[in-house]
């Protein structure tokens, strides 16, 4: 081992130090009333902020951020082991174990071929360590607080394992506009209960379809609510210019802005 890496051997050490000192005696009041329920939002809410910074390819704010949410990791392991639950070594040795065990082709005598096997064979691992023989539903361990998209797709890829699933992106095309039309039937009935039910159908639908196309749908909404923001902004900017209140405009008039910014993206960057 190079003398750089014993130096960083345990880096985490001042943070946990820092971390202890606030949950200690004569530490910060508000960090000593918090628990791994009160603590959720913060934790939800770091991750978001590092999704962010790597959308904007920011390094210098990537790496802010990490060191944000790697602090809600070790607020949790010290709260853990503070109630003698479990500590960060063994946050640390859980995970160090379970990225050799499902690498076998690296730190044992497995031989891939490509990325596909790869995932295979950790699919295959997965499903041994859950215990061989236990009865247990394929969907299993998709979490359910994953944003809609998201867990969407998951399951979607869980079911496809084993079979389930369209032979092709065709038939996954018609089941689109299947719900399309069972959405606008909806719509013309007024139920609101149908409405929502067949909303969410057509969005299923449609991540059926973005899985096949190998596009991450949550990816991309998320970039076409940051492309409408950037677009919305330069007709915002645009009417103070002019002096104009936009709910004084017309939508054609917003519509035409909206067509510059659309038609020319840096003047989109500009406003932002």
């Amino acid at each position: 081992m190079s003398k750089k890496k014993e130096s960083c051997r345990y880096p985490l050490d001042p943070l946990v130090d820092v971390m202890e000192s606030l949950l200690g005696e004569g530490g910060c009041p508000w960090d000593r009333e918090q628990d791994h329920l009160s603590l959720r939002r913060y934790l939800l809410e770091e991750c978001y902020e590092v999704i962010e910074a790597i959308e904007e390819n920011n390094m210098h704010k990537l790496c802010e951020e990490l060191g944000d949410l790697l602090l809600q990791i070790v607020f949790h392991a010290c709260l853990a082991q503070a109630q003698r639950d479990f500590s960060l070594k063994d946050v640390v040795a859980g995970v160090t174990a379970k990225m050799i065990r499902r690498h076998p082709h690296v730190f044992g005598d497995v031989v891939v071929q490509d990325s596909e096997e790869v995932l295979v064979n950790w699919q295959q691992i997965k499903e041994r360590e859950r215990g061989a023989g236990q009865v247990e539903s394929i969907l299993a361990g998709i979490p359910r607080q994953l944003p809609a998209l998201l867990r969407a797709q998951k399951l979607q890829a869980r079911a496809a394992q084993v079979g389930f699933d369209w032979a092709d992106v065709t038939g996954a095309w018609e089941k689109v506009e299947e719900e399309l039309q069972e959405v606008k039937e909806a719509g013309r009935e007024g139920n609101p209960g149908a409405m929502e039910e067949e909303i969410g159908d057509l969005l299923f639908a449609i991540v059926n379809v973005a899985r096949f196309l190998a596009v991450e749908p949550e990816t991309a909404l998320t970039r076409t609510n940051n492309k409408f923001i950037k677009r919305f902004h330069y007709i915002e900017a645009q009417a103070r210019r002019a002096g104009r209140n936009l709910k004084e405009m017309t939508l054609a008039e917003m519509d035409n802005l909206w067509n510059k910014a659309k038609n020319n993206g840096k003047l989109c960057e500009k406003h932002q």
